[in-house]
């Protein structure tokens, strides 16, 4: 049988999520890459922006999109509702976003956007032709508390993460210079986290408590990844925990419970999230590590097409982590 491919364009193909994309799907065996969108770099290879993309893919920048089936906007924040008014799209175009434009509010025209976080929202994404894509920090931290959201038990939740220099994206900024983030890490946006209102928001349509969630953001020494600690107080036997997790993620082929200790090298380079949980007295704390590049974006974004294309949930996304 012939494997018709689906036509795919990026636009922001030049950032760190456009181009991790670009490595996904080069490989996908559903998809052919028609064009990649950039303002910036328009003329352009992406092999020499990316060197690594040598061979892999060699497609030249435009600032001409194109038709296509699927249609990924990989923009600054606030920019895709600018980018959607000024380019006429199809209605029958899957369009996923990945900036945080339609994670709140989904509405726009003719377009209503499923949120995509798949572990909750898979029967909604089938079929669905606007999605927006979660944000990274609460990516993690949702994975981390859904399931004790489910059953009622949140209430004050206190939360610290830290994440690597490429969650802050490709311009150059003061904090992420080598000789500022080498050997150092600092906490940003305490209390204030953009991501925070996009947890709550969806913590609370499984949650029948009133939720206060105080998070506290740290910038990483290292390029990509994010480890989130949660903590909570709670009643119930951590054995029983583990078992509410293993329930509510027993169809997530991406989340991983563990009972032995995690680490960022588990998921660096892979779409999974893992949890692991340890408890003392009344009090819990439920660790969760992404990639905040695969899981916190473009592995996300993927993993969305394939559920609302109707593909295998994995497809293209069986990655091997770095772990040296």
């Amino acid at each position: 049988m012939i494997n018709i491919k689906k036509t795919a364009g990026i636009i922001g193909a030049n950032g760190y999520t456009g181009s991790e994309l670009v490595r996904q799907l080069a490989f996908h065996p559903n998809i052919l890459l028609s064009f990649l969108y950039s303002r910036s770099n328009s003329g352009t290879k992406i092999s020499d922006l990316y060197p690594d993309l040598t061979t892999v893919c060699e497609m030249i920048l435009t600032d001409q999109p194109e038709e296509v089936d699927i249609l990924f906007l990989c923009l600054p924040h606030k920019e895709s509702q600018n980018w959607l008014t000024q380019n006429a799209v199809k209605d029958e175009t899957l369009v996923i976003d990945l900036g945080n434009d339609f994670r709140l509010d989904g509405n726009f025209g003719n377009r209503d956007f499923i949120y995509g976080l798949p572990e909750i929202n898979k029967k909604h994404l089938l079929g669905a032709k606007s999605i927006a894509n979660p944000g990274c920090f609460a990516t993690a931290i949702q994975l981390a508390l859904l399931p004790l959201a489910e059953k009622g038990l949140l209430n004050e939740v206190y939360i610290t993460g830290i994440t690597g220099s490429t969650g802050a994206g490709q311009s150059l900024q003061p904090t992420t210079h080598f000789t500022w983030r080498n050997d150092n890490i600092s906490a940003y946006k305490t209390l204030t986290h953009q991501h925070v209102d996009e947890i709550i928001q969806q913590l609370v349509s499984f949650n029948t408590n009133e939720i206060s969630l105080n998070f506290v953001p740290w910038r990483g020494d290292f390029a990509r990844g994010i480890f989130t600690s949660s903590t909570v107080k709670t009643d119930v036997e951590l054995s029983d925990i583990h078992q509410l997790f293993r329930d509510f993620y027993a169809d997530a082929p991406f989340v991983k419970v563990s009972e032995k200790a995690i680490d960022l090298k588990q998921v660096v380079n892979t779409n999974r999230c893992v949890i692991h949980i340890e408890k003392s007295g009344n009090v819990a704390v439920i660790h969760s590590a992404i990639d905040n590049l695969l899981k916190g974006a473009s592995g996300q974004a993927v993993q969305n097409m394939n559920i609302a294309m109707g593909w295998e949930e994995n497809l293209g996304l069986n990655l091997k982590p770095i772990a040296f």
